[in-house]
C-alpha cells in the first residue's frame, strides 16, 4: 500500500553521474539487487550516516574511505544488511570495494559500499561479485530509474527526485533516490538516499548542505520508530555544471540548500508513503513551543505511539491518546492547561480538556482522508517543528513477521 504515490517521477541526468543495476540473486531471483553508481574524476562527495552505534559493516568502511578519498563509485546490494557479521562481513565490504574497483579502474578506497535487508547474515559474496561486470555495463546516464528499482527492499515503488536551479548563470541539476519502507526513526530514517547534482561545490559547503537537508528531512520522518543500522545519505557533485564554485554563503549556495533539500523532503515523505503497511500520511506540527527541540520531542512521541498510529487506521478520534503522548513527552516545562489539538481543520481540545465546539462526529471525519495534519500548540514560545509519519495497520505486522521468509 502507498499513499498518495502514483510511481516514480521522471528523472533528470546528472552530467559526470552513470548508473546501473543488475540481478545477482542475492535473495530474490531475477530482481535487481545490486546497483553501481559512477562519478567521473573529480566529484566532491559528503555523507551522513545511522548513528546506531551497531553500524553495519558497509557503514564502517564508507566512512573510512570517505576520510580517506572522494569516492569514484558507490555499490549498493539488497537483501542483506551486511551487520552484526564482525570481521568477516568487514572482509565482505572491502572485497566488493577491491573488485568494483578493478572493473572501473580505481583505487578500492574510492569505492563506498551500502547494503541493507536482513541483519546478521553474511552476503552471499560469490553472487554479488559476479554480477559486478554485468552491474558495470548497464551503466548509463539516464539509469536512475533502475537503480531506484535496484535499492528496494519491503519498498512497494521506487522513490526519485529531480529539481533544477539556476547558479551563476548555469543551470544545475539535483536527483536523488531512496529506498525505505520500515526501520524508520529519526537519526537518519532502513534507509539509503543518493543524490547527485552537477553543481560545482567546495567540499565544506556540500558537507553543510547534506547536514541541513538531512536534518529537514530524512531526521524529521518515523515509521515504526526503530533506528536501522545501515542508514546514510550521499551527496555527490561532479562540477560539470560549470557554474563559479558554490563557497558556504550567498545566493548561490541558499539556492542550492533549498533545491537539494526539496529532493530529500520529497524522497522522505515518499517513504513514510510507502512505509509498511500504511494507508495514512500523517502531519504532525506543534507549534508555540519554548524551543524546536521541545517541539520536536512532542511530535516525534506521536508519531511514534503505536496506540496513536493504531487510532488513525482505525479512523478513531482517540484524542485522549495524542494528549497522553503530549503529557510524556521529555519536555521539562509543559504547561498543559495551555495546550491545544486540532486534526485537520478540527479542534479537539483547547486550553488542555475538550473543545466546547467540538463533536465525535466532526473527529471522525476529519480522521477519515488519507493524509491527515495534527496541529499542536504548547503555549509557550515562538517554536515549531514538523514531522511526518504513517499509521499502523494489520499489514505492518504481516510484513514484518514473514520478513525472513
Amino acid at each position: 500500500m502507498t499513499v498518495g504515490l502514483t510511481g516514480l517521477p521522471p528523472l533528470l541526468v546528472v552530467p559526470g553521474i552513470r548508473s546501473g543495476a543488475a540481478a545477482a540473486g542475492l535473495r530474490k531471483p531475477g530482481r535487481r539487487d545490486v546497483v553501481v553508481i559512477e562519478c567521473v574524476p573529480g566529484t566532491e562527495a559528503a555523507a551522513v550516516f545511522t548513528r546506531n552505534r551497531f553500524c553495519a559493516a558497509p557503514v564502517v568502511v564508507a566512512r573510512a574511505h570517505l576520510e580517506r578519498a572522494m569516492p569514484r563509485a558507490l555499490v549498493i546490494n539488497t537483501g542483506y544488511a551486511n551487520a552484526g557479521t564482525g570481521l568477516p562481513g568487514m572482509h565482505d565490504a572491502e572485497a566488493c570495494c577491491s573488485a568494483l574497483a578493478k572493473q572501473l579502474g580505481c583505487e578500492a578506497h574510492e569505492v563506498l559500499p551500502f547494503s541493507t535487508g536482513v541483519i546478521g547474515e553474511r552476503i552471499p559474496l560469490d553472487r554479488l561479485l559476479a554480477a559486478l561486470p554485468a552491474t558495470v555495463r548497464e551503466l548509463r546516464e539516464d539509469g536512475w530509474s533502475d537503480a531506484a528499482q535496484g535499492i528496494m527492499t519491503t519498498d512497494t515503488v521506487p522513490k526519485g527526485a529531480s529539481r533544477r536551479v539556476s547558479l551563476g548563470g548555469r543551470e544545475v541539476t539535483v536527483t536523488g533516490i531512496a529506498k525505505g519502507a520500515g526501520m524508520i526513526q529519526p537519526n537518519m530514517a532502513t534507509m539509503l538516499a543518493f543524490i547527485a547534482t552537477d553543481a560545482a561545490v567546495t567540499r565544506e559547503t556540500l558537507r553543510a548542505c547534506i547536514g541541513t537537508a538531512a536534518d529537514a528531512s530524512f531526521n524529521r520522518i518515523t515509521v515504526d520508530g526503530d533506528t536501522s543500522t545501515n542508514d546514510a545519505c550521499v551527496l555527490l557533485a561532479t562540477g560539470r555544471a560549470g557554474n563559479p564554485r558554490v563557497d558556504h554563503a550567498g545566493p548561490s549556495y541558499d539556492a542550492l540548500r533549498a533545491a537539494v533539500t526539496e529532493v530529500c523532503m520529497e524522497l522522505a515523505q515518499a517513504i513514510v508513503r510507502d512505509g509498511e503497511g500504511a494507508t495514512k500520511f500523517i502531519t504532525i506540527e506543534v507549534t508555540e513551543g519554548e524551543s524546536e527541540t521541545d517541539c520536536l520531542e512532542v511530535a516525534n512521541t506521536i508519531a511514534n505511539s503505536p496506540l496513536v498510529k493504531t487510532a488513525f487506521f482505525a479512523s478513531d478520534p482517540n484524542w485522549g491518546r495524542i494528549l497522553a503522548a503530549i503529557g510524556r513527552a521529555r519536555v521539562s516545562r509543559l504547561d498543559v492547561h495551555r495546550v491545544c489539538l486540532w486534526i485537520n481543520d478540527v479542534r479537539v481540545v483547547r486550553d488542555g480538556s475538550l473543545a466546547p465546539d467540538y463533536t465525535e462526529a466532526a473527529g471522525r471525519a476529519a480522521m477519515r482522508p488519507a493524509e491527515i495534519r495534527v496541529r499542536v500548540s504548547l503555549g509557550a514560545g515562538r517554536y515549531s517543528a514538523r514531522v511526518w509519519t504513517c499509521d499502523f495497520s494489520h499489514d505492518y505486522v504481516s510484513i514484518n513477521a514473514d520478513y525472513r521468509s
